[in-house]
């Protein structure tokens, strides 16, 4: 057997909880073969019936092979098919208890507006619950405490990524955290090269591959910085360059609700909880931090009359 098929075969990390299970077909579907496609679109459109199957009877709907349906089991983090059949049968008692919400479709263009903001909160709800659902909480932990004892950080982003990492940068620099986001690529790269031992960098891109975000990781990560990538495509090049992965989820993308809109509302899950474990791990400095910087917000939206 090949390293590449070992690999593949090769439980990543715990098994995930039932609710997990539609999350993570959506997330890990774009970077698997045609025939996985078919197993895992098969799991999560029929959870009772499929779980019913034999992996021969599931190879047979999907016209795949056995090892394909094993793989596919394996890729989605269960030991065997064994363990995916249970999580299918508990998807399916959750999806008949109206646990567990189906994507909603796709905002047409004559959509009237009422439709339109239905649509998109529950679009925005199922991307926070899929993040949740499929978040590596010990990676987190380990992220957090990174953050917690750097020196100084650094994140990286483009486009609507930056936004969220500006985001980040702004809570931890009020809990006196030295932070920094910067948006031109080519500065970036230059403070990355300045990182060291005890300083930490997180790269967030949905997916994966956006070089303007992996280059300067990379640069934190060969100068020996704790570097964390917040991205929705685990298996991207992006990956090769983390110590700590944190993986995010996504609402489907369409014509008029592209992947930086989607992709957003489950990078700001991540940085609230990432900024959230920073805080519990440094509340004594913390707490008098945001203090004074509210109080010094307070006085520029209320000044002290002349002569005062």
């Amino acid at each position: 057997m090949s390293s590449q098929l070992k690999e593949t075969f090769s439980a990543p990390g715990p098994v995930p909880r039932p609710a997990a299970l539609a999350a993570k077909v959506r997330t890990l579907a774009p970077s698997m073969t045609r025939s996985m496609q078919r197993v895992a679109d098969a799991l999560v459109d029929d959870p009772a019936g499929s779980a019913a199957l034999t992996v021969t009877g599931l190879a047979e709907r999907t016209g795949t092979s056995e090892a394909t349906v094993v793989r596919t089991a394996r890729v989605l983090g269960y030991p065997g098919y064994r363990d995916l059949r249970l999580a299918l049968a508990a998807l399916a008692a959750e999806q008949a208890a109206g646990r567990a919400p189906s994507v909603t479709a796709d905002i047409a263009v004559d959509d009237p507006m009422a439709d339109v903001v239905a649509k998109l909160a529950q679009e925005e709800a199922q991307c926070l619950a899929d993040t949740a659902a499929t978040l590596d909480t010990a990676q987190l932990e380990s992220a957090a405490a990174a953050l917690a004892a750097a020196r100084r950080i650094d994140v990286y982003g483009i486009g609507a990524s930056n936004l969220v990492g500006q985001d980040l940068v702004q809570k931890l620099l009020r809990i006196g955290l030295i932070a920094h986001a910067p948006a031109d690529p080519h500065l970036a790269v230059t403070n990355a090269v300045q990182l060291r031992t005890g300083d930490v960098a997180i790269a967030i891109t949905h997916s994966g591959r956006t070089t303007d975000v992996i280059e300067p990781l990379k640069a934190a990560f060969e100068r020996g910085a704790t570097t964390i990538a917040v991205t929705g495509r685990p298996d991207g090049e992006i990956a090769q360059y983390a110590d700590l992965l944190l993986t995010t989820s996504t609402a489907r993308e369409s014509e008029l609700r592209p992947a930086a809109m989607a992709s957003r509302t489950s990078q700001l899950l991540v940085v609230d909880c990432l900024f959230i474990g920073v805080a519990q791990r440094t509340y004594d400095r913390a707490a008098p931090a945001l203090s004074a910087s509210y109080e010094a917000l307070a006085h520029r939206h209320h000044p002290r009359p002349a002569g005062r």
